[in-house]
């Protein structure tokens, strides 16, 4: 009896030094993560840049491809108003042209073509040869024999722009709209519209971008906790194995419980790598969101189970386009109420922006069959030098001034085409802005509703955490003293690994949900939570007209600047 009782002591001893280590492997969070034995995982350290949600989402707002691609859309859609604006203001072209003339059927004219014969021709009385030693009355006599046959020798067209060698046309054209049917307003008012869409498009990506990170961020985090539970629930098996074997060895247990306590061991070891696989992913995933080098290591430093603080960096964020980095959030300032109206839901605003753009199209369209008045003008300055260089001080003029009318009277029923194409794009436009706001309004409940889920669910988790924590350390008592068995040590520790892992995702889900409350206004529509067929229906069409704005340039414009080429002689470009 003394020798059964002594070995009895010493088994109830090594179950009392065992206890501490199992107590010990609660999980608690901690910034240096170590492999679970076995795993067959090289040492992770969680060292490196530090990175807060409010760091992560100003740095994604700088680095992001999808804002870049947004601010495109802006500055494009500037482009867009000027170019409309434009048609309201005169236009003022110059031109420069040369031509090198080869051959000239005026050249006959000039000189009354060559001469080919070998016969000596006898002198010319009209141009006389006058001796060196002719005295001055002989000299009066031959030229004034000569002035009167000047007309015969024929005209040098040469020097008013006919067969010149040489042409130099330096030109300036002035036009101004009268009238266009309401055609520069309608372009104007679409361009307006679009770039009004344009930022609004350029916010909710802002806004998106911003949901998007803190998603990744917590995800992240949420990988982080998952892993240390894995890692625990690892050591609190593999302290059970150990403890088992030893009462094993001493005839304490029987072979069941060992072999039960190795199979929990081991299917643990498999969770433990597919959590680690998993936190690698969601690292990826943030630190491509961030632009930053995948290799690079991160510590993220905003706690997952702190939804005040979330809700105070999202708000700082969403209420500037940009913040100047390491500004502090003041802590102490009432959090802003969400802006939940449907009618200022980014969504509906660009909707709306897209009803008054085809409105303008439409107008663009009918303006078609109204007549266009405008003034024009044109100068130029002509020159036809014999050599390359011309003189500048040698020049002819055409100057013109007049106004053109310009009516469409039969097109072959183009105009009435595109007045029908414009009309049909209008009115899809309405009806996807009724649909907007139906979705919208739609979203917007579902985002409050998952609001008070997650509140509630994290509010739930965190009590059932601290209960499951208590009960898990009463079993190890009572196991400890033999008063409980191993099945019922093993049950507690799957409730508290199961109300652990509740409680971190329920902190996620919260942390997710504020972003998205406190971000709804700007944020798209999620259709992903209506079906495939809310995404079908919101999804904006590919082929709708969109007209360029350009500067009407009247039918008669051309006819009048021909009519000044043809006075000159000479052709403008």
């Amino acid at each position: 009896m003394n020798a059964a009782s002594a070995w009895i002591t010493v088994v109830r001893s090594l179950r009392r030094a065992a206890a501490p280590l199992v107590l010990a492997s609660i999980p608690q969070l901690v910034v240096a993560q170590q492999p679970a034995p076995g795993t067959g995982q090289s040492a992770i350290v969680t060292v490196g840049r530090a990175l807060s949600l409010d760091d992560a989402i100003r740095l994604a707002a700088r680095e992001s491809e999808e804002l870049d691609v947004a601010r495109a859309g802006v500055a494009r859609a500037g482009g867009q108003t000027k170019q409309a604006r434009s048609l309201y203001l005169p236009q003022l072209n110059g031109s420069l042209a040369y031509a090198r003339t080869l051959r000239s059927q005026f050249s006959a004219l000039a000189g009354g073509g060559p001469d080919t014969s070998t016969v000596p021709q006898p002198q010319s009385v009209c141009a006389p040869r006058i001796a060196a030693n002719a005295t001055q009355a002989e000299r009066d006599a031959a030229l004034a024999q000569a002035q009167t046959c000047a007309a015969a020798q024929g005209i040098d067209f040469g020097s008013v722009g006919f067969g010149a060698k040489n042409q130099y046309t330096l030109g300036l054209a002035f036009s101004q709209n009268v009238f266009s049917g309401g055609r520069n307003a309608g372009q104007n008012a679409a361009a307006n519209a679009g770039r009004r869409a344009a930022e609004v498009a350029l916010t909710s990506q802002r806004a998106q971008l911003a949901l998007d990170v803190t998603q990744a961020y917590f995800d992240a985090v949420l990988a982080d906790r998952l892993v240390e539970i894995a890692d625990t629930t690892f050591a609190q098996t593999d302290e059970l194995l150990r403890q088992t074997t030893l009462a094993r060895r001493v005839g304490n247990t029987s072979e069941f419980d060992l072999l039960r306590a190795t199979v929990s061991r081991d299917n643990q070891r498999p969770v433990v790598i597919q959590r680690r696989g998993d936190r690698d992913v969601t690292y990826f995933r943030l630190k491509q969101l961030l632009n930053l080098p995948l290799d690079e290591p991160v510590t993220l430093t905003t706690p997952i189970d702190e939804p005040t603080t979330v809700s105070r960096v999202i708000a700082a964020n969403a209420t500037a386009a940009s913040v100047a980095p390491g500004t502090p959030i003041d802590t102490l300032a009432p959090l802003p109420a969400p802006d939940t109206a449907t009618a200022n839901r980014a969504p509906v605003r660009q909707s709306e922006e897209n009803v008054r753009a085809q409105e303008g199209f439409l107008r663009v369209a009918r303006a078609d069959r109204l007549p266009s008045l405008a003034i024009t003008s044109n100068y130029q300055r002509l020159y036809f030098p014999n050599t390359i260089t011309p003189n500048l001080n040698r020049f002819s003029e055409n100057w013109t001034i007049g106004g053109a009318l310009g009516v469409s009277l039969f097109s072959g029923g183009r105009v009435s085409g595109q007045v029908d194409v414009a009309r049909a794009n209008l009115d899809e436009a309405r009806a996807r802005h009724r649909l907007s706001q139906e979705l919208a309004a739609l979203d917007t409940r579902v985002a409050l509703n998952q609001l008070q889920q997650a509140e509630a669910s994290f509010a739930a988790s965190r009590g059932t955490a601290g209960q499951a924590r208590r009960a898990y350390s009463i079993d190890q008592i009572r196991y400890r003293e033999g008063i409980s068995t191993q099945t019922d040590l093993t049950q507690s520790r799957l409730l508290l690994e199961q109300a652990v892992a509740n409680q971190a995702l329920s902190a996620r889900d919260l942390a997710v949900a504020r972003a998205r409350v406190a971000l709804i206004r700007d944020l798209p529509i999620n259709t992903g939570a209506f079906g495939a067929g809310a995404q079908r229906a919101s999804s904006q069409p590919q082929s709708q007209q969109q007209p360029q704005p350009t500067q009407q340039q009247p039918r008669a414009q051309t006819a009048s600047s021909s009519a000044g080429a043809a006075q000159s002689g000479s052709t403008i470009p």
